[in-house]
């Protein structure tokens, strides 16, 4: 693939379970089809959260250009319509400079607010309220999602009752504008994509899980969960909501062992993997390749061969 100055190819999209590889490959495939990385990730967002969110390293990004790393600080509220406007602009930018522009990453309602055009609600979080929600949760489980069926239930339909963050933001829209989240949040002009999911059998992907794990405690996982708190930033922010914080911010206070921590993120890392495999199973544009053993030069070769089919190359 040769593209042109002010050619427009279709947007590439590489998505899967977390530690799958997909940043490594998007790198090789990046190389290849002369593209720049957009990043579909609800937590590479944040500045100063690298080890546990396993960022692009420096190396990677002095390869191949990475947009929507570090545009926000972790006590910050970043949202989907954020994250939206940002990449749509970073896409044009990609193109006017005659390159081309891949999504790549793990989150996958960034993924389809960007494919599928979401028009999104901008209703800015209410804290106070949320922090009732919570507490209400806490005291009744269960509760929260009872409520969303009974007030939304095509977006209680779409969201998983565990996710209890998810279940609040639909609640909150509807408190705060009067209307379901299935009504305000629709589908507008998207982008022309062709979408590659990369695959592993679950017992390998899980080993892989421990072994990054492993890696992101000796790189320093544990201090920089501590900068974060000695900085002030508040456990309940959405960036220490992430895997990787939330289960280590409880070891940092000394309330847990780090053993108990690292299971305890083991077990949360691989429930993560599946809500993944499941939310972009159920689209069926998304064209599975199962990486195996393969290494990331091999995987973007085979997901080039693909994209070259799909355009008739």
């Amino acid at each position: 693939m040769d593209p042109t100055p002010g050619s427009r190819l279709p947007l590439l999209v590489l998505v899967g379970p977390t530690a799958v590889g997909k940043s490594a490959a998007a790198v090789e495939l990046a190389l290849r089809v002369g593209g720049e990385i957009v990043c579909a990730d609800s937590r590479t967002v944040y500045r100063g959260m690298d080890v546990g969110t396993a960022k692009a390293t420096p190396s990677m990004r002095a390869r191949v250009p990475h947009h929507l790393l570090d545009v926000a600080d972790p006590d910050e509220v970043f949202t989907v319509w954020d994250f939206q406007r940002l990449t749509r602009a970073a896409i044009a930018d990609i193109r006017s400079r005659g390159r081309v522009p891949l999504l790549v990453g793990g989150t996958g309602l960034y993924v389809r607010a960007v494919v599928d055009g979401l028009v999104l609600p901008q209703v800015p979080p209410d804290w106070q309220a949320r922090r009732a929600w919570e507490e209400e949760e806490r005291q009744r489980p269960g509760t929260l999602y009872h409520r969303l069926q009974e007030l939304d239930p095509e977006a209680a339909a779409r969201i998983p009752p565990a996710n209890l963050r998810r279940v609040i933001r639909a609640l909150e829209v509807v408190s705060r504008t009067g209307r379901r989240l299935s009504e305000v949040a629709r589908r507008g002009p998207g982008e022309a994509a062709v979408q590659v999911g990369l695959d592993l059998d679950r017992a390998r992907l899980y080993e892989r899980i421990r072994r990054r794990i492993q890696e992101q405690l000796r790189a320093g996982l544990v201090d920089e969960v501590r900068s974060l708190l000695e900085r002030g930033v508040d456990p309940s922010r959405p960036s220490l909501q992430g895997l990787g914080y939330k289960e280590l911010v409880p070891y940092v206070r000394g309330e847990v062992s780090l053993d108990e921590a690292v299971r305890t993120l083991e077990r949360n890392t691989r429930r993560y993997a599946k809500r993944q495999w499941t939310w972009f199973r159920a689209d069926p544009r998304v064209r599975w390749l199962d990486v195996d053993d393969l290494p990331p030069e091999e995987v973007a070769e085979r997901i080039l061969e693909g994209v070259r089919t799909h355009a008739g190359a």
